[in-house]
């Protein structure tokens, strides 16, 4: 495979890996890095090439397998978004104590904004505080370039690195150059026993840390990672320093605001560590400096110089979102002294995120709202966090929170005299990935709670990648698949039972039942299981397809609207006297299941004549 494609940032960053020789990658899917390892998976077959490529069942997991793979000399590489980084931070905060043999990279996807996250927290603080050094691309082209130089710097220092892409780097595309892969299969896994590196006791780690602290004083010194000027002929005596996004940005308005000669730029390509000579260049040659970067001061707190240096710290640059176009213009306009016209992007119109028609999550939400509906609902990370729109949702703090939250309240509420019902909701992906240390401590407390496992068969939210209980790789190769009714009973769960929530009133009950369960015996857990449609419809499965219409029944009263919230049912009301739902063909997935929710029955199946 050669010549030139358009790619995404991540298809981007997967070429540059199987370019460069990576043998082994890893990863759980998160947005907005979850078709990294799916790209590195196609061009490992496009290439045939032998490497191991795996959805990992979380993020702690997947570093922890990479980083064992260059333990042995290979190149390896494990991927995640931002908040999978904290999942991560214990395997990789030791890592760099202990160090590599094969080129090591981390790629963690920041998200400012933040689009698809809990938090628009920064990556290269977390590298700051395990003190390994972090690359920061501005673009896919340059994200691709830069897997090489990590894999360099890796090996030259034998340190981990990280490659800190962002969401506009990961979502974006543009024009790449396909390269020769390189020929790693010569390269043969060997593991050199040496306890006091790899099985360090406190006492070694002492020593491994001083190891550390040369190694990035070294780095700080390594010419091929240095800040880069981009306009050299400028002759200023201030300077704007630009690191990721920000740096392709502010290129492309200092040409056109016509002051590309009055103000030096710098992109920075390693943010930590900074460069040593950089620093004392910058602070001894320029006035004024403007930092812009995304989305913490790391660049700036390295600079220390609060008279001279204009970012974060000192206010002039937002603490909080993207630093947009448009953000950047005003800040290069007000830094330079001219007056630049202020753009106001106006948002879009549109209605808010719901789940989809089809989806079986919101079924599940509506039987749990009857089964309990004064009850506290905790939830989850995943599609089905939308089911705070149903009025089913009450609390989402991270990966398996729903569980041990739901414990919380328990123990909050258990001397009350009369204790709420509490059900948490999880995915069957997010409880993989978290839940199954929560749910044993709950048994162990003997918490009285019932949890539902939304079980769609797939990870949703990310872009429907397999679970442990698919049976099948990122490859499409075969696995072994775990039965998720045997690991909750293997938890020391009693009460486990599983119902089709498209079975609307048997699954009502159903939840009625696991309900009472919980509220007086401990931990009662429902698994609702049905495919997610979306899943469904990309493999071309089809399932029955069942037409409804509204009758005359339909009084207008907004019941369906409210309580079931599809996007195919629409209510009518600007005609006060004949206000009614109808169903939007276009929409509607055939699911069937509004012909159980309406109290009036006036959703029947349509006669097809």
């Amino acid at each position: 495979m050669s010549g030139r494609r358009l790619l995404l940032g991540n298809e981007a960053m997967a070429r540059g890996l199987v370019e460069n020789g990576c043998r082994m990658a890893t990863s759980y899917p998160g947005t907005p890095a979850s078709e990294i390892l799916s790209a590195v998976a196609q061009f490992k077959l496009a290439e045939k090439l032998t490497m191991h490529v795996q959805w990992a069942v979380n993020e702690k997991i997947a570093l922890e397998i990479a980083y064992a793979g260059c333990m042995t000399g290979l190149r390896t590489a494990v991927s995640m978004k931002q908040v999978g980084l904290n999942v991560a931070s214990d395997p990789f905060m030791s890592a760099a104590y202990m160090g590599v043999k094969g080129g090591f990279i981390l790629i963690s996807a920041d998200d400012p904004g933040p689009h698809s996250s809990q938090t628009e927290q920064d990556s290269r603080m977390v590298a700051m505080t395990a003190k390994v050094p972090v690359l920061d691309p501005d673009s896919p082209r340059q994200a691709k370039e830069m897997i090489g130089a990590a894999y360099a710097l890796s090996e030259a220092f034998r340190t981990p690195v990280m490659l800190r892409p962002t969401t506009r780097v990961c979502h974006s595309r543009q024009d790449i150059e396909l390269l020769p892969v390189a020929a790693a299969a010569g390269i043969e896994a060997k593991f050199d026993r040496d306890p006091a590196r790899w099985a360090a006791t406190p006492k070694f780690r002492h020593k491994l840390h001083l190891e550390l602290e040369e190694k990035l004083a070294a780095i700080a010194a390594y010419a091929p990672t240095a800040p880069v000027r981009l306009n050299p002929e400028a002759s200023a005596r201030k300077a704007v320093v630009a690191a990721g996004v920000a740096a392709a940005h502010a290129r492309e308005i200092l040409q056109e605001l016509g002051i590309w000669k009055k103000v030096a730029l710098y992109q920075v390509r390693q943010p930590f560590p900074l460069h040593i000579a950089f620093i004392e260049h910058l602070l001894g040659a320029y006035r004024d400096i403007l930092v812009l970067e995304e989305t913490a001061g790391v660049i700036e707190m390295q600079l220390a110089d609060r008279r001279r240096v204009k970012g974060k710290q000192s206010g002039t640059v937002p603490r909080v979102g993207e630093l947009t176009p448009e953000r950047i213009q005003a800040l290069l306009g007000d830094f330079a002294g001219i007056r630049t016209r202020t753009v106001t992007v106006a948002g879009a119109p549109g209605r808010r995120p719901t789940l989809c028609a089809g989806c079986p999550h919101r079924a599940s939400f509506f039987a749990i709202k009857k089964a309990a509906p004064r009850g506290i609902y905790t939830s989850d990370i995943g599609c089905y966090t939308l089911g705070m729109n149903l009025g089913a949702v009450d609390t989402v703090l991270c990966m398996g929170a729903a569980i041990t939250q739901a414990a919380g309240f328990y123990h909050a509420f258990r001397r009350a005299k009369k204790p709420p019902d509490i059900v948490a909701t999880i995915g069957d992906s997010t409880f993989f990935h978290a839940g199954i240390p929560a749910l044993i401590d709950a048994v162990v407390q003997r918490v009285k709670f019932t949890l539902v496992i939304l079980d769609n068969r797939t990870t949703g939210m990310t872009g429907n990648q397999p679970t442990p209980a698919s049976g099948f790789g990122v490859c499409g190769e075969p696995l072994e698949a775990v039965d998720l009714e045997s690991l909750v009973r293997g938890c020391g769960v009693t009460y486990c039972r599983t119902g089709d929530p498209y079975q609307l009133k048997d699954f009502i009950a159903l939840t009625k039942e696991a309900v009472a369960h919980g509220r007086e015996n401990g931990p009662a857990v429902l698994i609702s299981r049905h495919p997610c449609i979306l899943d469904r419809a990309r493999k071309g499965e089809r399932s029955a397809f069942v037409a409804v219409e509204v009758s005359d029944r339909c009084n207008g009263c907004g019941f369906c609207i409210k309580n079931f919230e599809c996007p195919a049912l629409i209510h009518h009301t600007e005609d006060k006297d004949h206000r009614r739902t109808t169903i939007d063909s276009a929409l509607c997935a055939g699911c069937g299941v509004c012909l159980q929710v309406c109290p009036r029955g006036a959703f029947r199946t349509k006669k097809m004549r």
